[in-house]
Parts: structure tokens; sequence; C-alpha cells
């Protein structure tokens, strides 16, 4: 009988082994499938502003826009990381056009704090990356929002709206905003936008992160249609699976795990190109409302392009994000 139980183990461990290998090989193919931007575009005399680049992939996507010459902007929630991150990227491009203001989407006060001081600041702004984001626990804002949905989707789209008028006034401007490879199995409920669903796995995590980058891309979608033939252009990237800080709030099994597969991630240089590609490449002059993965435009989910479903989407995101009669204003003119 003990025979047959370690002949049984020894076959799931080997099962177990090549399903690893199968995995591993299939992560370094996506790895080297990564295409790197060569777009000789300078930026001289360009305004851009990066969400979350004092780290991982919004640093490395703001260190390429000051390599070209831009006046960068680091849109962060730490100051002293801010600050460590400015005086590194001043000192690898030798470009002293780098500033740091300081914004928390966790609060929508913080945003709209953000948004005075760039336009009192900026004549003109040419790129908006919209990079910053974290998987978090079941926490709620001062706003009364999860936590999740609140930074990763509903701060970032209310950013975006109010910086508008702004970036209308370059001759084209470009908007990018980073999802994930989670919104192929998010759930949206227009009643119940804090979390999943009504599900057991309405209190996970992953879940309420891939809402939120859904919800995000679908209000993003439907901004570009609304903004044809102003010379906005906005399109999301998916950066692929890159090690990163974002999961410095998972649990110790998911701390560990994700340490353990982190020679098979995406570097966070190799997982900013997409971001790069849309904010500068000419190939996207004219694209706009796409869907962005290996520098290459791809499939959503079909619930992304559903017109009717992001109108509704749109009104209730305008309710919850208690949007004030002045920048109604502003919205209106889009």
């Amino acid at each position: 009988m003990i025979i047959y139980i370690l002949y049984f183990c020894l076959i799931l461990f080997a099962l177990c082994l090549v399903c690893l290998m199968l995995l591993g090989a299939f992560l370094i193919l996506v790895r080297l499938r990564t295409k790197w931007n060569t777009s000789p575009v300078c930026l001289v005399g360009k305004t851009v502003i990066v969400t979350g680049a004092n780290s991982g992939i919004g640093y490395c996507t703001a260190h390429e826009f000051a390599t070209r010459g831009a006046k960068v902007i680091l849109a962060c929630r730490s100051m002293s990381r801010a600050e460590k991150a400015k005086r590194k990227m001043m000192e690898a491009t030798q470009n002293r056009n780098i500033h740091v203001r300081i914004v928390d989407f966790a609060s929508l006060k913080s945003i709209r704090e953000f948004v005075k001081e760039v336009k009192e600041s900026e004549e003109r702004l040419d790129i908006l990356v919209n990079n910053a984001g974290a998987i978090l626990n079941d926490e709620t804002t001062v706003d009364g929002l999860s936590k999740t949905i609140q930074v990763n989707g509903l701060g970032p789209f209310l950013l975006t709206l109010l910086l508008l008028d702004l970036m209308k006034k370059s001759k084209s401007s470009r908007i990018v905003n980073v999802a994930s490879l989670t919104i192929y199995y998010a759930k949206i409920d227009i009643n119940n936008l804090n979390y999943y669903s009504k599900s057991i796995f309405s209190r996970i995590s992953i879940f309420n992160y891939a809402n939120a980058k859904l919800c995000n891309l679908i209000l993003m979608n439907d901004l570009a249609r609304r903004l044809k033939g102003t010379g906005v252009i906005i399109n999301s990237v998916d950066p692929g699976l890159v090690y990163t800080g974002i999961g410095r709030r998972f649990t110790a099994v998911g701390k560990i795990l994700f340490v353990c597969v982190q020679l098979f991630l995406r570097s966070s240089r190799e997982g900013a190109q997409s971001s790069i590609y849309a904010a500068l490449s000419r190939r996207m002059e004219q694209v706009t409302g796409k869907y962005i993965m290996n520098s290459k435009i791809t499939w959503v989910p079909s619930i992304a392009n559903n017109e009717l479903f992001a109108k509704e989407l749109w009104e209730k995101c305008l309710s919850v994000l208690q949007i004030t009669n002045e920048e109604r204003l502003i919205i209106q003119k889009i």
C-alpha cells in the first residue's frame, strides 16, 4: 500500500514539475515578445504628467519622456519617494525640468487640488499617463467608495475629465491608461460599482481590482468617442505580467508566490513599452479608443464596446464622483 502511495506522489510531483516548466516557458516567451519602442519623437517643449511615477512602470515611463526632453510632472502620493525618484531621474537623464506634485487617488479632494495646482502652473498638457494603481484590501475611502474602485478606476477618470480643457490647448495630446489582463474576468454591476459582484468573490481584492480596471477602460473608451475630432487621443494599454511593487499588499502566501515567479515576469522597463508606444508612436496619431498589448491593438471584452452600457456607467460615475456645477460645464464641452 505504501509503495502505491509513493508512486502516486512521484507521478503527481512529475506532473506538477511539467506544468511549472510549461508555465515558465510560456512566461519567458511572453517576455521575449516585448516590443521595444524605437520612435524618434522629441518631446522638447512638451509637458507630460505620469501618475504613480516614483517607481515601477510609472517611473520607467516618465524616465523615457525625460530622456526625450519633456517637462515631466511626477504625480505621486508620497513626497519623500517622489523626490527621491526625481533626483534619480534628473541625474540619469540630465533633464532639470522634472517636477513633483502630490495627489492621492483615495481622496477626490486631493485629485481636485492637484488639478487646480497644475492649471495654475501649466499652459499646456501634451501627455497624461494614468499609471497609478494598486491591489488593495477591502477598505472604504473618505468619499465612501471602495478604495480599489476609486484608486484604480474612478479617480483616474475624474483626473482626466478635469484636465481635458488644458489638454485641448495643445494641437494634439494623448491620454494613456494602464489597464490589466484582469479585465477579461471582470463583472461590473452598475448598481454595485464598489465590488465584483454579490457572490463569494466580492471581497477578494484581485476581483475588485479587475472590476475597477474594466470600469476605467469602458469610461475611457466612451470618452474617446466623445472627443473624436478634438485632437485628444485616448488609448488603454496592457503592460503584461510585470514584477512591480503592486503586490506589496498581497497576503503572505501571495507575496511568496509573487517573488517565486518574478524571474518569469517582465521588468518595469519592459512593462512600460506599451505606454510609451501609445504616447509617442506616430502610428497612433489618429487611433483612439483602443486597447494596446505588446504595442499592438488587441481585443477587449464585448461590454467594453457597448455604447449603451457605457452611457449608463458614465452617468452613474458622474453622480458617484460628486461632480460640481463648475465641473459639469467643463464636461459638457466635451
